[in-house]
């Protein structure tokens, strides 16, 4: 079953919705409230990308997609993403916007560990749930975006590990957006409890190069404390989505959050990546990979902002663009007062390719301490020809030898994915989009 919407959206339609996923009584208000506030909430104002014009709002909210009885028989642009050297045993596959396939670890089960999809959660787990849900990390009320979010989320994951508990093997979650029209309206809620530990992996994929639609993405990780929580993402939307990704991270004392995200997309991307260190001795880690290529427009933000004294906040930010692509890349270090022995730094890279290729890095250091240290590099150009005369002067050809320094440039983020299937996947989405 397919149902067209189209905004705006009334009380009806979301209260229906509501209904036929049975959801609880708080959920149901949370959708109405944030349904009255998207009609008056401007949208998002990212630094020097005028977004007013781009679709967020022309889709198919709803779409089935059938079940999954046999790994085996995925396309093999969905298996790319799967380690077929081991048993897969924390997979979940959503297939539009229905959950196609599912397994858990039983012995993780038996710890407290739930994994399942937003759906289930909501009903099943609905306290727990409900102090996590768009309460401390993202709100309803920040724009329209994080307001329509809200109304209409449609898909999304669940992963909450208990105290002391710590997950050895990688939790995998692949988003299939395989009707070309269908939207994901994904939210993301990983809560780690103090001395937990855990892999997150998530991708993204669609087929839609002509149809429109798009893509409405939240992800919140709270690492309690003495909690490690490293998030890998490769997010590989085709043309025809236009992509609103907002993810964001809450540490609290002693607590890691590690974020690495290949940001593979073909159409309109912003995305945002903060990461709030609550607790003394947190730690950020946000590294960031990009493509652009055609007439593609994308605005990438990476925030890390220390509240608890020695924390510890590093970001990483390459990007290529190629032919008419364009993109901002601001990093943000921001130490607030009272955070002593706190650490900012940050790197953001820009290589172009082509003559017509726009890229802007942008450093910002936000220091309202004294007794904290701090820094910074930027940079936006061309390969560069010296390392070309080298591997040139080796008999390695042109070509190849641009090759191999693209992939060196982007290579401190794509060997930060822990699962090494998704590692090569990623690889491959690279060598396609740049050559």
């Amino acid at each position: 079953m397919t149902v067209e919407v189209s905004l705006p959206y009334d009380k009806d339609y979301v209260t229906q919705f509501s209904q036929g996923l049975n959801e609880p009584d708080w959920m149901k208000k949370l959708r109405l409230n944030a349904l009255e506030k998207s009609e008056t909430l401007p949208l998002p104002k990212p630094d020097k990308t005028n977004i007013s014009s781009w679709n967020f709002t022309e889709f198919t909210h709803q779409v089935e997609g059938e079940k999954i009885d046999d790994l085996e028989k995925l396309p093999d642009e969905i298996q790319d993403f799967l380690d077929k050297e081991k048993e897969q045993k924390n997979l979940v596959i959503q297939r539009n916007h229905t959950v196609a396939y599912a397994t858990v670890d039983e012995q993780l089960k038996e710890q407290g560990v739930i994994f399942t999809d937003m759906a289930t959660a909501v009903k099943e787990h609905t306290e727990l749930v409900e102090k996590y849900y768009m309460t401390d990390a993202v709100h309803v009320d920040e724009h329209r975006l994080t307001a329509l979010h809200a109304a209409l989320m449609n898909g999304g994951i669940f992963l909450y590990v208990p105290k002391n508990v710590v997950i050895e093997d990688p939790v995998q979650v692949i988003f299939w957006q395989e009707d070309p029209r269908a939207s994901l309206i994904n939210h993301v809620l990983v809560v780690a409890e103090e001395n937990s530990a855990v892999t997150y992996v998530e991708n993204y994929i669609s087929h839609n190069k002509e149809e429109k639609t798009s893509a409405n993405l939240v992800t919140e990780v709270f690492a309690q404390a003495g909690a490690k929580v490293s998030f890998g993402a490769v997010d590989n939307f085709e043309a025809g989505t236009t992509v609103y990704a907002n993810r964001r991270g809450v540490a609290e004392r002693d607590a890691t959050i590690e974020w690495a995200l290949g940001q593979m997309n073909e159409g309109n991307t912003v995305s945002e990546n903060i990461t709030h260190l609550l607790g003394d001795n947190s730690n950020g880690d946000a590294k960031t990979v990009a493509i652009g290529r055609g007439d593609q427009k994308q605005n990438f933000t990476t925030n890390i902002t220390h509240f608890g004294k020695a924390s510890d906040g590093y970001i990483l930010q390459h990007g290529v663009m190629k032919d008419k692509a364009s993109a901002i890349f601001n990093g943000i270090g921001k130490i607030e007062h009272g955070a002593t022995k706190s650490n900012a730094e940050q790197e953001s890279r820009v290589l172009m390719l082509s003559k017509d290729a726009r890229g802007d890095a942008n450093p910002i250091l936000l220091i309202d301490e004294d007794d904290v240290t701090a820094g910074h590099a930027a940079s936006v150009g061309r390969v560069d020809p010296v390392q070309l005369y080298y591997l040139m002067s080796r008999g390695i050809s042109r070509f190849e030898a641009e090759r191999l320094i693209i992939h060196g440039f982007l290579a401190p983020v794509v060997k930060q994915l822990p699962v090494e299937a998704v590692k090569r996947q990623l690889t491959q989405v690279i060598e396609r989009k740049v050559y």
